[in-house]
């Protein structure tokens, strides 16, 4: 059996995507970070073990981009065939890598896949994937890696959340241009002073920059910091808790009184009641909380009638299209003016970009998370901030 070695030399970012186990890896890096470098070389270590990998490209002009540095590779493997007519590298032993172009997302139905690379996919057709791609890795239970630079909140995005919510078989990474070792921080530095801050941000910070039509404006500038605070002392903090029944989480968001900052928030799933009720216990206690707003619909009240028989100061909270459109515009608001601080925590910023509205023939809006994503962290966050707002020196015990 041929021994096919290549000297890809991957920096440690790339090694790191590379060595995760995931089937599928959602890649939002910046420009020249080096995803396509990545890439190609999974497609040649699937061909050199046999395996029948694609690349996929917005178009065929954009495609030229993965098949230059694929042919190049190709060119120093042994018996190696490279078709410039077909954009096909077929390597000793029967593996092969195509390039392939998504103008017309029908035209790639067909073939059984072992990998696909979906190159740039936040500026493809959504149904490249779904109806084409996808179906094609199932007999052979293929490997998909998405790669590109964000484009807003659309089917990359929703991909991306896969990942970063912790779906089965998903797994998400972000990186920056800085990333690369090989960029010179000074050229980095150089293009933000030449470009505008959102493209900057977009094309060498790999941020899913806010669309215009979303819920949520000024959510990256209201990250204060990277990680939770701990409890200090003299502090004044309260809690707000969206509370789930079954396939949604339960998440609680703990803000401190002072500065208006989130500094905690926890988020599971899938526990009994009482292991999801000590858990808001030991967050309460950890924080010496003056109060917790927990939402009382679905199996909130009994949670909450609970809670309040632990000597908690517990304020119920009922969700209707009203309620919920009031601390949903009040937390718009925080953002909006910088009242609020946040972490930088993927699951929360990722819910808040993708909050949507809807108007109602009232000419009320509707708020909720796109159809298959979650709101969770953004309802615990709304009730959080109405505690803020409200005043959290109310003491509601038996109320």
């Amino acid at each position: 059996m041929t021994t096919i070695t290549i000297d890809a030399n991957p920096h440690q970012e790339q090694l790191n995507v590379h060595n995760d186990i995931a089937r599928f890896k959602v890649v939002a890096a910046g420009r020249r970070w080096g995803k396509t470098r990545l890439a190609v070389n999974e497609c040649i270590d699937v061909a050199a073990h046999g395996g029948r990998a694609w690349w996929v490209s917005p178009s065929y002009k954009t495609s030229e981009v993965g098949w230059r540095p694929l042919r190049q590779i190709a060119s120093k493997i042994p018996g190696a065939e490279i078709s410039k007519v077909n954009r096909m590298v077929t390597i000793p032993g029967g593996g092969s890598v195509v390039v392939r172009s998504a103008d017309e997302p029908n035209s790639l139905r067909g073939e059984g896949l072992d990998y696909v690379v979906m190159d740039e996919c936040a500026f493809m057709k959504k149904e490249a994937w779904t109806e084409a791609i996808r179906p094609s890795l199932s007999d052979r239970l293929g490997k998909a890696l998405f790669i590109s630079t964000p484009k807003g909140r659309n089917w990359f995005w929703e991909n991306y959340q896969r990942g970063i919510n912790g779906e089965n078989d998903w797994q998400s990474f972000t990186f920056k241009t800085v990333d690369n070792p090989y960029i010179l921080q000074s050229e980095v530095e150089a293009a933000k002073r030449d470009l505008p801050e959102l493209i900057f941000r977009q094309e060498y910070l790999a941020e899913f920059i806010d669309d215009q039509g979303g819920v949520f404006r000024r959510v990256q500038d209201a990250i204060r910091c990277e990680q939770i605070y701990d409890p200090i002392q003299d502090g004044e903090y309260i809690a707000g808790v969206d509370v789930a029944a079954s396939i949604d989480y339960t998440v609680v968001s703990v803000m401190d009184v002072k500065t208006k900052n989130l500094v905690y928030k926890d988020r599971f799933n899938r526990v009994d009641y009482g292991t999801l009720e000590n858990r808001l216990e030991t967050v309460y206690k950890r924080y010496k909380m003056q109060l917790m707003k927990i939402e009382s619909n679905s199996i909130g009240q009994g949670v909450i009638d609970h809670l309040r028989n632990r000597n908690m100061n517990i304020i119920p909270f009922t969700t209707t299209n009203a309620t919920k459109q009031t601390i949903i515009t009040n937390l718009q608001s925080a953002f909006e003016h910088d009242d609020i601080g946040i972490f930088n925590d993927p699951i929360l910023i990722g819910e808040l970009l993708s909050f949507e509205s809807t108007r109602n023939a009232s000419g009320s809006f509707s708020y909720s998370a796109p159809d298959g994503m979650h709101d969770d962290c953004v309802m615990s966050l709304a009730l959080a901030w109405d505690c803020i707002q409200q005043g959290s020196g109310i003491i509601l015990f038996g109320a």
